[in-house]
Protein backbone atom coordinates (compact mmCIF):
# COMPACT_ATOMS: atom_id res chain seq x y z
CA UNK A 1 0.00 0.00 0.00
CA UNK A 2 3.09 2.26 0.91
CA UNK A 3 4.24 2.42 -2.80
CA UNK A 4 0.95 2.47 -4.25
CA UNK A 5 -0.14 5.30 -1.53
CA UNK A 6 2.80 7.33 -3.03
CA UNK A 7 2.49 7.25 -6.47
CA UNK A 8 -1.37 8.23 -6.71
CA UNK A 9 -1.61 10.74 -4.04
CA UNK A 10 -2.59 11.74 -1.09
CA UNK A 11 -6.10 13.17 0.02
CA UNK A 12 -7.58 14.66 2.66
CA UNK A 13 -11.65 14.13 3.63
CA UNK A 14 -13.29 16.65 5.35
CA UNK A 15 -17.04 16.16 6.49
CA UNK A 16 -18.68 16.07 9.61
CA UNK A 17 -20.91 12.38 8.92
CA UNK A 18 -18.80 9.93 9.89
CA UNK A 19 -20.88 7.54 7.08
CA UNK A 20 -19.78 10.03 4.51
CA UNK A 21 -16.33 9.69 5.49
CA UNK A 22 -16.00 5.87 5.77
CA UNK A 23 -17.98 5.57 2.60
CA UNK A 24 -15.43 8.19 0.53
CA UNK A 25 -12.74 6.84 2.40
CA UNK A 26 -13.34 3.26 1.13
CA UNK A 27 -13.80 4.22 -1.82
CA UNK A 28 -10.43 5.83 -2.15
CA UNK A 29 -8.56 3.66 -1.19
CA UNK A 30 -9.51 0.66 -3.27
CA UNK A 31 -7.86 3.06 -6.11
CA UNK A 32 -4.62 2.61 -4.27
CA UNK A 33 -4.90 6.64 -2.66
CA UNK A 34 -3.73 7.54 1.08
CA UNK A 35 -6.99 8.97 2.65
CA UNK A 36 -7.10 10.91 6.05
CA UNK A 37 -10.57 11.97 7.63
CA UNK A 38 -11.50 15.08 9.22
CA UNK A 39 -14.96 15.43 11.10
CA UNK A 40 -14.19 19.95 11.46
CA UNK A 41 -12.12 21.79 10.67
CA UNK A 42 -10.15 22.42 13.38
CA UNK A 43 -9.09 18.66 12.70
CA UNK A 44 -8.68 19.33 8.87
CA UNK A 45 -6.25 22.18 10.01
CA UNK A 46 -3.90 20.10 12.62
CA UNK A 47 -3.67 17.62 9.93
CA UNK A 48 -2.41 20.18 7.18
CA UNK A 49 -0.36 21.06 9.81
CA UNK A 50 1.45 17.94 10.18
CA UNK A 51 0.84 16.12 6.79
CA UNK A 52 1.08 16.93 3.32
CA UNK A 53 -1.82 16.33 0.96
CA UNK A 54 -2.28 16.55 -2.66
CA UNK A 55 -6.29 16.98 -3.20
CA UNK A 56 -8.92 18.02 -0.58
CA UNK A 57 -12.69 16.88 -0.44
CA UNK A 58 -14.57 19.72 1.48
CA UNK A 59 -18.23 19.90 2.70
CA UNK A 60 -19.13 23.46 3.13
CA UNK A 61 -21.66 22.35 5.95
CA UNK A 62 -19.63 21.40 8.82
CA UNK A 63 -21.72 21.83 11.57
CA UNK A 64 -20.88 25.03 13.38
CA UNK A 65 -17.66 25.86 11.16
CA UNK A 66 -18.00 27.13 7.73
CA UNK A 67 -16.26 25.31 5.36
CA UNK A 68 -15.77 29.03 3.15
CA UNK A 69 -13.57 30.51 5.86
CA UNK A 70 -11.86 26.62 6.39
CA UNK A 71 -11.49 26.66 2.17
CA UNK A 72 -9.70 30.36 2.76
CA UNK A 73 -7.17 28.99 5.78
CA UNK A 74 -6.39 25.71 3.10
CA UNK A 75 -5.21 28.33 0.56
CA UNK A 76 -3.29 29.82 3.14
CA UNK A 77 -1.27 26.68 4.69
CA UNK A 78 -1.35 24.23 1.73
CA UNK A 79 -1.79 26.37 -1.45
CA UNK A 80 -0.90 23.62 -3.83
CA UNK A 81 -3.30 21.58 -2.44
CA UNK A 82 -6.42 21.14 -4.95
CA UNK A 83 -9.47 21.36 -3.16
CA UNK A 84 -12.73 19.74 -3.94
CA UNK A 85 -15.94 21.12 -2.67
CA UNK A 86 -18.77 18.39 -1.65
CA UNK A 87 -22.36 19.93 -1.52
CA UNK A 88 -26.11 19.75 -1.95
CA UNK A 89 -28.65 20.83 -4.61
CA UNK A 90 -29.65 23.50 -2.02
CA UNK A 91 -26.26 24.94 -1.85
CA UNK A 92 -24.91 25.34 -5.32
CA UNK A 93 -24.59 28.96 -5.42
CA UNK A 94 -21.98 29.10 -2.35
CA UNK A 95 -20.48 26.47 -3.92
CA UNK A 96 -19.57 28.58 -6.58
CA UNK A 97 -18.64 31.20 -4.24
CA UNK A 98 -16.19 28.51 -3.27
CA UNK A 99 -14.57 28.59 -6.97
CA UNK A 100 -13.77 32.34 -7.20
CA UNK A 101 -12.37 31.63 -3.55
CA UNK A 102 -10.06 29.02 -4.86
CA UNK A 103 -11.89 25.84 -4.94
CA UNK A 104 -10.44 23.71 -7.98
CA UNK A 105 -13.96 21.81 -8.55
CA UNK A 106 -17.09 20.51 -6.48
CA UNK A 107 -19.49 17.64 -5.85
CA UNK A 108 -23.27 17.70 -5.95
CA UNK A 109 -24.38 15.16 -2.97
CA UNK A 110 -25.17 12.79 -2.95
CA UNK A 111 -22.44 11.76 -5.57
CA UNK A 112 -21.56 7.95 -7.05
CA UNK A 113 -18.31 6.21 -6.41
CA UNK A 114 -17.55 6.55 -9.97
CA UNK A 115 -18.00 10.30 -9.92
CA UNK A 116 -16.08 10.67 -6.90
CA UNK A 117 -13.33 8.64 -8.78
CA UNK A 118 -13.67 10.52 -11.63
CA UNK A 119 -12.89 13.85 -9.84
CA UNK A 120 -10.09 12.43 -7.25
CA UNK A 121 -8.02 10.86 -10.59
CA UNK A 122 -9.00 14.38 -12.65
CA UNK A 123 -7.57 16.79 -9.76
CA UNK A 124 -4.27 14.63 -9.33
CA UNK A 125 -3.32 14.37 -12.52
CA UNK A 126 -3.93 18.05 -12.61
CA UNK A 127 -1.71 18.76 -9.43
CA UNK A 128 0.88 16.11 -11.14
CA UNK A 129 1.07 18.75 -13.86
CA UNK A 130 1.15 21.71 -11.86
CA UNK A 131 3.97 19.70 -9.95
CA UNK A 132 5.98 19.29 -13.07
CA UNK A 133 5.34 22.90 -14.68
CA UNK A 134 7.25 24.41 -10.82
CA UNK A 135 9.95 22.21 -11.81
CA UNK A 136 10.13 23.52 -15.47
CA UNK A 137 9.98 27.35 -13.88
CA UNK A 138 12.86 26.55 -11.77
CA UNK A 139 14.81 25.22 -14.53
CA UNK A 140 13.71 28.24 -16.73
CA UNK A 141 15.13 30.80 -13.74
CA UNK A 142 18.34 28.20 -13.40
CA UNK A 143 19.12 27.86 -17.11
CA UNK A 144 21.79 30.70 -18.05
CA UNK A 145 21.82 29.65 -21.87
CA UNK A 146 18.60 28.08 -22.02
CA UNK A 147 20.67 25.48 -24.74
CA UNK A 148 20.03 22.24 -23.11
CA UNK A 149 19.39 19.55 -25.76
CA UNK A 150 18.72 15.90 -26.35
CA UNK A 151 19.31 16.25 -29.90
CA UNK A 152 22.55 13.84 -30.83
CA UNK A 153 23.32 16.99 -33.27
CA UNK A 154 22.89 19.68 -30.60
CA UNK A 155 24.49 17.82 -28.53
CA UNK A 156 27.58 17.55 -30.61
CA UNK A 157 27.62 21.02 -31.37
CA UNK A 158 27.46 22.21 -27.95
CA UNK A 159 30.05 19.88 -26.63
CA UNK A 160 32.32 21.92 -29.25
CA UNK A 161 31.09 25.27 -28.53
CA UNK A 162 32.48 24.86 -24.64
CA UNK A 163 35.62 23.59 -26.07
CA UNK A 164 36.68 26.64 -28.37
CA UNK A 165 34.83 28.90 -25.87
CA UNK A 166 37.90 28.99 -23.83
CA UNK A 167 39.93 30.22 -26.41
CA UNK A 168 40.42 33.73 -28.36
CA UNK A 169 39.64 31.92 -31.91
CA UNK A 170 36.79 34.05 -33.55
CA UNK A 171 33.69 31.82 -34.57
CA UNK A 172 31.41 31.71 -37.18
CA UNK A 173 27.97 30.57 -36.51
CA UNK A 174 25.51 29.20 -39.37
CA UNK A 175 21.93 28.20 -39.30
CA UNK A 176 18.38 28.86 -40.67
CA UNK A 177 16.57 31.75 -39.12
CA UNK A 178 15.91 31.62 -35.20
CA UNK A 179 17.42 28.38 -34.37
CA UNK A 180 19.05 30.55 -31.83
CA UNK A 181 22.77 31.38 -33.03
CA UNK A 182 22.06 34.74 -30.91
CA UNK A 183 21.69 32.40 -27.62
CA UNK A 184 24.80 30.16 -28.81
CA UNK A 185 27.08 33.20 -29.27
CA UNK A 186 26.09 34.60 -25.63
CA UNK A 187 26.80 31.18 -24.32
CA UNK A 188 29.93 30.82 -25.82
CA UNK A 189 30.96 34.46 -24.12
CA UNK A 190 29.40 33.18 -21.01
CA UNK A 191 31.42 29.98 -21.09
CA UNK A 192 35.06 31.85 -21.77
CA UNK A 193 37.23 33.61 -19.88
CA UNK A 194 36.35 36.97 -21.10
CA UNK A 195 32.52 36.31 -19.37
CA UNK A 196 32.93 38.75 -16.69
CA UNK A 197 32.98 41.91 -19.39
CA UNK A 198 30.68 42.86 -21.75
CA UNK A 199 29.08 40.64 -24.14
CA UNK A 200 27.97 43.54 -27.26
CA UNK A 201 26.25 42.43 -30.03
CA UNK A 202 25.22 44.72 -33.14
CA UNK A 203 22.52 43.85 -35.85
CA UNK A 204 24.06 44.30 -38.97
CA UNK A 205 21.18 44.64 -41.18
CA UNK A 206 20.06 47.09 -39.40
CA UNK A 207 22.08 50.25 -40.40
CA UNK A 208 23.89 52.00 -43.45
CA UNK A 209 27.11 51.68 -43.87
CA UNK A 210 28.10 55.76 -42.46
CA UNK A 211 25.53 54.90 -39.19
CA UNK A 212 27.18 50.97 -39.05
CA UNK A 213 30.92 52.83 -38.70
CA UNK A 214 29.79 55.12 -36.34
CA UNK A 215 28.08 52.25 -34.22
CA UNK A 216 31.27 50.06 -34.62
CA UNK A 217 34.10 51.98 -33.81
CA UNK A 218 32.41 55.33 -32.32
CA UNK A 219 32.77 59.10 -33.58
CA UNK A 220 33.84 62.53 -32.87
CA UNK A 221 31.48 65.55 -31.90
CA UNK A 222 31.10 67.48 -34.77
CA UNK A 223 32.51 64.63 -37.47
CA UNK A 224 28.83 64.85 -39.66
CA UNK A 225 25.83 66.51 -39.14
CA UNK A 226 23.90 66.19 -36.22
CA UNK A 227 27.03 64.44 -34.36
CA UNK A 228 26.53 66.70 -31.45
CA UNK A 229 28.91 64.62 -28.84
CA UNK A 230 31.78 62.19 -28.76
CA UNK A 231 30.81 58.39 -28.71
CA UNK A 232 32.93 55.31 -28.23
CA UNK A 233 31.02 53.15 -30.15
CA UNK A 234 30.47 49.21 -29.12
CA UNK A 235 34.11 48.42 -29.99
CA UNK A 236 34.91 49.93 -27.05
CA UNK A 237 32.36 48.88 -25.27
CA UNK A 238 33.37 45.42 -25.59
CA UNK A 239 36.98 46.01 -24.84
CA UNK A 240 38.45 42.73 -22.88
CA UNK A 241 35.20 40.88 -24.10
CA UNK A 242 33.30 39.77 -26.95
CA UNK A 243 31.93 41.17 -30.24
CA UNK A 244 28.60 39.44 -31.43
CA UNK A 245 27.81 40.61 -34.97
CA UNK A 246 24.41 39.31 -35.69
CA UNK A 247 23.44 38.59 -39.60
CA UNK A 248 27.30 39.20 -40.82
CA UNK A 249 26.27 38.39 -44.18
CA UNK A 250 24.37 41.81 -44.04
CA UNK A 251 27.26 44.05 -43.02
CA UNK A 252 27.98 46.39 -45.52
CA UNK A 253 30.76 45.32 -48.45
CA UNK A 254 32.62 48.96 -48.39
CA UNK A 255 32.76 48.82 -44.57
CA UNK A 256 34.38 45.29 -44.55
CA UNK A 257 38.11 46.27 -45.17
CA UNK A 258 37.86 48.34 -42.38
CA UNK A 259 36.16 45.46 -40.20
CA UNK A 260 39.01 43.02 -41.23
CA UNK A 261 41.47 45.68 -40.23
CA UNK A 262 40.28 45.68 -36.88
CA UNK A 263 39.57 41.92 -36.57
CA UNK A 264 43.73 41.23 -37.93
CA UNK A 265 45.41 44.31 -35.88
CA UNK A 266 42.74 44.96 -33.19
CA UNK A 267 43.25 48.51 -34.27
CA UNK A 268 40.40 51.05 -34.93
CA UNK A 269 40.08 54.99 -35.06
CA UNK A 270 36.32 56.58 -34.43
CA UNK A 271 34.69 58.25 -36.97
CA UNK A 272 36.13 62.02 -37.60
CA UNK A 273 39.01 61.68 -35.20
CA UNK A 274 42.71 60.08 -36.33
CA UNK A 275 43.43 58.89 -33.27
CA UNK A 276 44.35 54.99 -33.25
CA UNK A 277 42.72 53.12 -30.68
CA UNK A 278 43.37 49.41 -29.56
CA UNK A 279 40.39 46.74 -28.35
CA UNK A 280 41.07 43.69 -27.31
CA UNK A 281 37.78 42.14 -28.41
CA UNK A 282 36.74 38.35 -29.48
CA UNK A 283 34.59 38.26 -32.68
CA UNK A 284 31.49 35.82 -32.46
CA UNK A 285 29.60 36.09 -36.02
CA UNK A 286 26.67 34.53 -37.44
CA UNK A 287 24.24 34.73 -40.20
CA UNK A 288 21.71 32.16 -42.39
CA UNK A 289 23.33 33.30 -45.48
CA UNK A 290 25.69 31.26 -47.59
CA UNK A 291 28.74 33.28 -47.30
CA UNK A 292 30.80 31.29 -49.88
CA UNK A 293 28.59 31.69 -52.67
CA UNK A 294 28.50 35.76 -51.82
CA UNK A 295 32.11 35.43 -52.05
CA UNK A 296 31.87 33.96 -55.68
CA UNK A 297 29.37 36.34 -56.25
CA UNK A 298 31.63 39.52 -55.08
CA UNK A 299 29.20 40.55 -52.10
CA UNK A 300 31.54 39.01 -49.27
CA UNK A 301 35.46 39.38 -49.11
CA UNK A 302 36.88 36.15 -48.85
CA UNK A 303 39.83 37.42 -46.46
CA UNK A 304 36.99 38.37 -43.95
CA UNK A 305 35.55 35.24 -44.52
CA UNK A 306 38.84 33.34 -43.93
CA UNK A 307 39.15 35.54 -40.12
CA UNK A 308 35.83 34.98 -39.26
CA UNK A 309 35.34 31.33 -40.01
CA UNK A 310 38.47 29.68 -37.76
CA UNK A 311 35.40 27.89 -35.52
CA UNK A 312 32.53 26.89 -37.79
CA UNK A 313 29.79 25.71 -35.56
CA UNK A 314 26.43 24.71 -37.40
CA UNK A 315 23.02 24.85 -35.65
CA UNK A 316 20.33 21.91 -36.87
CA UNK A 317 16.98 23.49 -37.80
CA UNK A 318 14.71 22.80 -35.18
CA UNK A 319 13.04 19.87 -37.30
CA UNK A 320 16.03 18.10 -37.74
CA UNK A 321 15.63 18.57 -33.11
CA UNK A 322 12.81 16.60 -33.05
CA UNK A 323 13.84 15.06 -29.66
CA UNK A 324 14.04 19.18 -28.24
CA UNK A 325 10.81 20.12 -29.66
CA UNK A 326 8.62 18.72 -26.66
CA UNK A 327 10.76 19.52 -24.03
CA UNK A 328 11.46 23.42 -25.20
CA UNK A 329 8.04 23.63 -25.69
CA UNK A 330 7.31 22.87 -22.02
CA UNK A 331 9.89 25.11 -21.02
CA UNK A 332 9.10 28.04 -23.21
CA UNK A 333 4.87 27.20 -21.81
CA UNK A 334 6.04 27.25 -18.07
CA UNK A 335 8.23 30.70 -18.66
CA UNK A 336 5.13 32.55 -20.10
CA UNK A 337 2.10 31.26 -17.74
CA UNK A 338 4.32 32.25 -15.16
CA UNK A 339 5.13 36.05 -16.36
CA UNK A 340 1.40 36.73 -17.52
CA UNK A 341 -0.54 34.49 -14.93
CA UNK A 342 -2.34 31.95 -16.74
CA UNK A 343 -3.94 28.93 -15.82
CA UNK A 344 -1.78 26.53 -18.68
CA UNK A 345 0.09 23.83 -16.78
CA UNK A 346 0.35 21.18 -19.96
CA UNK A 347 0.03 20.08 -23.30
CA UNK A 348 -3.25 18.08 -24.45
CA UNK A 349 -2.09 14.78 -26.51
CA UNK A 350 -3.67 16.17 -29.83
CA UNK A 351 -1.89 19.41 -28.99
CA UNK A 352 1.61 17.23 -28.56
CA UNK A 353 1.34 15.70 -31.12
CA UNK A 354 0.46 18.93 -33.80
CA UNK A 355 3.68 20.33 -31.82
CA UNK A 356 5.95 16.52 -32.67
CA UNK A 357 4.51 16.60 -36.53
CA UNK A 358 4.65 20.50 -37.45
CA UNK A 359 7.56 21.40 -39.54
CA UNK A 360 9.16 24.35 -37.90
CA UNK A 361 10.38 26.73 -40.54
CA UNK A 362 10.90 29.57 -38.20
CA UNK A 363 12.33 27.19 -36.09
CA UNK A 364 13.09 27.79 -32.29
CA UNK A 365 11.71 31.10 -32.44
CA UNK A 366 8.60 30.68 -34.24
CA UNK A 367 7.88 27.81 -31.74
CA UNK A 368 8.70 30.15 -28.99
CA UNK A 369 5.87 32.71 -30.66
CA UNK A 370 3.55 30.14 -30.95
CA UNK A 371 3.74 29.02 -27.22
CA UNK A 372 3.75 32.46 -25.69
CA UNK A 373 0.80 33.12 -27.70
CA UNK A 374 -1.26 29.44 -26.75
CA UNK A 375 -0.24 30.27 -22.97
CA UNK A 376 -1.98 34.14 -23.44
CA UNK A 377 -5.08 32.66 -24.98
CA UNK A 378 -5.43 29.40 -23.21
CA UNK A 379 -8.24 29.85 -20.50
CA UNK A 380 -8.20 26.15 -19.19
CA UNK A 381 -5.25 24.19 -17.58
CA UNK A 382 -4.51 21.94 -20.88
CA UNK A 383 -3.26 23.82 -23.99
CA UNK A 384 -5.11 22.13 -27.10
CA UNK A 385 -4.35 22.21 -30.72
CA UNK A 386 -7.17 25.40 -31.29
CA UNK A 387 -4.38 27.40 -29.03
CA UNK A 388 -1.51 26.81 -31.16
CA UNK A 389 -2.83 27.96 -34.60
CA UNK A 390 -0.56 25.77 -36.26
CA UNK A 391 -2.89 24.97 -39.44
CA UNK A 392 -3.02 21.33 -40.43
CA UNK A 393 0.03 19.98 -38.38
CA UNK A 394 -2.15 16.90 -37.07
CA UNK A 395 -2.81 15.83 -40.17
CA UNK A 396 0.77 14.06 -41.06
CA UNK A 397 3.99 13.72 -39.30
CA UNK A 398 6.78 15.21 -40.48
CA UNK A 399 8.64 13.83 -43.35
CA UNK A 400 11.84 15.08 -42.74
CA UNK A 401 14.05 12.15 -41.59
CA UNK A 402 16.91 12.28 -38.98
CA UNK A 403 20.42 10.95 -39.23
CA UNK A 404 20.59 7.42 -37.38
CA UNK A 405 17.18 6.86 -38.21
CA UNK A 406 15.91 3.69 -39.70
CA UNK A 407 15.95 4.84 -43.56
CA UNK A 408 17.52 3.68 -46.42
CA UNK A 409 20.06 5.60 -48.41
CA UNK A 410 17.73 6.45 -51.18
CA UNK A 411 15.31 7.85 -48.45
CA UNK A 412 17.83 10.32 -46.99
CA UNK A 413 18.93 11.78 -50.40
CA UNK A 414 15.55 12.47 -51.62
CA UNK A 415 14.99 14.16 -47.89
CA UNK A 416 18.24 15.98 -48.10
CA UNK A 417 18.01 17.11 -52.28
CA UNK A 418 14.45 18.24 -51.19
CA UNK A 419 15.43 20.32 -48.56
CA UNK A 420 18.16 21.94 -50.14
CA UNK A 421 16.18 22.90 -53.28
CA UNK A 422 13.43 24.29 -51.01
CA UNK A 423 16.60 26.19 -48.87
CA UNK A 424 17.95 27.55 -52.54
CA UNK A 425 16.71 30.49 -55.12
CA UNK A 426 17.94 28.41 -57.88
CA UNK A 427 18.96 25.29 -59.45
CA UNK A 428 22.14 25.82 -59.95
CA UNK A 429 23.03 26.90 -56.06
CA UNK A 430 21.50 23.78 -55.32
CA UNK A 431 23.44 21.69 -57.52
CA UNK A 432 26.61 23.63 -55.74
CA UNK A 433 25.31 23.26 -52.66
CA UNK A 434 24.93 19.59 -53.07
CA UNK A 435 28.48 19.14 -55.36
CA UNK A 436 27.09 17.38 -58.47
CA UNK A 437 26.07 19.17 -61.86
CA UNK A 438 22.81 20.57 -63.10
CA UNK A 439 21.96 17.59 -65.22
CA UNK A 440 22.06 14.87 -62.19
CA UNK A 441 20.12 17.50 -59.93
CA UNK A 442 17.55 16.99 -62.98
CA UNK A 443 17.40 13.36 -63.03
CA UNK A 444 17.33 13.13 -59.34
CA UNK A 445 14.47 15.34 -59.67
CA UNK A 446 12.43 13.45 -61.82
CA UNK A 447 13.37 9.83 -60.24
CA UNK A 448 12.36 11.32 -57.13
CA UNK A 449 9.32 13.49 -58.05
CA UNK A 450 10.17 16.09 -56.29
Amino acid sequence: MADSAQTNGRILLVDDEAAILRTFRYCLEDEGYEVSGAGSAAQAEALLRRQVFDLCFLDLRLGEDNGLDLLAQMRIQAPWMRVVIITAHSAIDTAVDAIQAGAADYLVKPCTPDQLRLAAAKQLELRTLAARLEALEGEVSKSKDGLDSHSPAMMSILETARQVATTDANILILGESGTGKGELARAIHGWSRRARRTCVTINCPSLTAELMESELFGHARGSFTGASESTQGRVSQADGGTLFLDEIGDFPLALQPKLLRFIQDKEYERVGDPVTRHADVRIVAATNLDLNEMVREGRFREDLLYRLNVITLTLPPLRERHEDILPLAERFLARFVSEYGRPACAFGPKAITALQNYHWPGNIRELRNVIERASIICQQESVEVSHLGLGGATEAPVSTPRIGAALSLEELEKAHIAAVLANSNTLDLAARTLGIDSSTLYRKRKQYNL
